[in-house]
């Protein structure tokens, strides 16, 4: 089992080892302060990253986001007729289209 380092595990993880430092302060990223010094353990480490894949797919990135950009308000679907058979067939006959 290998350990790292404070600045070999944020070197791991491609982050700077302040934000390392703040993440495993809070609990984010799995590691140990013992005595004066951070340690983490580098399978750990990568399981911590593998759980990153899974969050971002459980998000539902791919799903239909029917939001208003200029705010945070849902907008409704418009679009197609709502008006009743009988009214269609009074405005076509009307407007002498054919009926059927």
């Amino acid at each position: 089992m290998d350990t790292l380092t404070l600045p070999q595990a944020a070197e791991l993880l491609k982050i700077h080892p302040v934000t390392l430092l703040n993440k495993a302060n809070a609990g984010e990223v799995p590691g140990a302060k013992i005595g004066k010094c951070w340690v983490f353990i580098e399978i750990d480490l990568l399981e911590y990253i593998r759980s990153q894949y899974r969050l971002r797919a459980l998000q539902g990135e791919h799903e239909r986001n029917i939001t208003c950009h200029s705010s945070n308000a849902r907008t409704r679907q418009i679009g197609g007729s709502k008006s009743r058979p009988a009214v269609d067939r009074l405005y076509s006959e009307a407007l002498g289209l054919p009926t059927g």
